[in-house]
């Protein structure tokens, strides 16, 4: 459920837009659970909120991150136009943002499931009640994060040390995490919101349906593939779930103004390809000239370097005003500039490109 502390939460985290001169305002959900479209409108009803107590700002920037990277870019296309002649946002900053819009993002966790309950046969165990694994659960059924991490460390030993996990766990452990691209640290995470917040979005917005699809996808990386490939649980993704999913979070990538993207190389959570996928649907839009992404030589999702934080905000405000478009190396020499004031310290790459999506996550049929 919402709690009305996770705003204080969020601004505890972001303190550092606060000391860097900026007014902060953040929305909690209006309930549990997912909806890309939702949210934005909830962003966008505090910017309202902002406007009425205290007048229209000199600039008003959408941060996004994580989850929130792909609601501020659903939000920038859905409410970014001009109200009165004078633009709702000015600029965009989209941290460790989960960019690769609904219809594609999930992909990974869809295979991670069937990938999972081929080895391990306990999600669900067999003397429980069988379900198509796109569900992520029963309606109604109910898992704490709790039991299923004790499942997923009961058959892969992932939370245990190495030299005391059996044969058996190591085995289940390397050929899942081989297989779906997962990194060990994160394989849990990405269990458990491959069950609830699959059943959230397939029994609570979706009416039941599931949008998520392993459909011709052909797993590598195991110790026998063609076994897995013929024996993994298969699954199709409904047609009229799988539209109105993409219609509550895709974006095409016609960013209105300027969108600055940071992104940790190894992020273990969102992982950095989802760049690639933004990346595209911006050229499609063909606004890339309003796109500057960064990669930073990180391993982490949730907070990366405060001074990163501050200086990217800085060169936004400054290609705001000014009409510069700002290069990574600019960016770089900035944040060194700025480093001993700020913590956290700078690590830009600024020469990484991030690979296609594609090279990440299965193709597959719907």
């Amino acid at each position: 459920m919402p709690k009305l502390e996770s705003p204080v939460e969020d601004l505890e985290r972001w303190s550092v837009e606060v000391a860097e001169g900026f007014a902060w305002a953040g929305s909690s959900f209006r309930r549990g659970g997912y909806g890309v479209s939702m949210a934005a409108e909830d962003s966008e009803n505090i910017r309202r909120i902002y406007l009425r107590k205290f007048g229209r700002p000199k600039r008003t920037i959408l941060h996004g991150q994580s989850w929130g990277g792909g609601v501020a870019a659903k939000a920038i296309e859905l409410y970014g136009g001009a109200t009165d002649g004078t633009p709702n946002y000015d600029g965009v900053l989209l941290t460790s943002g989960v960019l690769a819009v609904n219809s594609r993002a999930y992909d990974f966790r869809a295979d991670l499931r069937a990938v999972y309950q081929y080895y391990c046969h306990n999600h669900p165990r067999p003397d429980e009640p069988q379900y198509p694994l796109n569900m992520g659960l029963l309606a109604g059924a109910k898992m704490t994060v709790k039991e299923i991490a004790q499942r997923v460390n009961e058959c892969t030993g992932v939370e245990m040390p190495r030299d005391e996990r059996t044969e058996a766990q190591q085995r289940a452990l390397s050929n899942i995490t081989r297989v779906s691209r997962i990194p060990e640290r994160s394989l849990v995470g990405h269990i458990v919101w491959a069950t609830i917040l699959f059943q959230d979005t397939t029994q609570r917005m979706l009416g039941g349906s599931s949008p998520f699809s392993n459909v011709g996808v052909s797993y590598t990386g195991s110790d026998d593939d063609r076994a897995l490939n013929k024996a993994v649980a298969r699954f199709a993704a409904d047609p009229k779930a799988l539209t109105e999913f993409a219609r509550d979070g895709d974006a095409t990538g016609a960013i209105p103004v300027p969108v600055l993207t940071v992104h940790a190389i190894d992020d273990p959570t969102a992982f950095v390809e989802n760049e690639s996928e933004y990346r595209e649907r911006v050229a499609r839009s063909d606004r890339l000239d309003r796109l500057v992404q960064t990669f930073t030589r990180e391993n982490q999702h949730s907070y990366l370097s405060s001074a990163e934080y501050a200086v990217l905000l800085m060169t936004l405000v400054r290609w705001i005003d000014t009409g510069e478009r700002p290069s990574r190396r600019g960016i770089a020499a900035l944040c060194g500039a700025n480093a001993g004031r700020l913590e956290g310290g700078c690590h830009f790459d600024v020469d990484y490109l991030p690979r296609p999506l594609s090279d990440r996550q299965y193709p597959r049929g719907r």
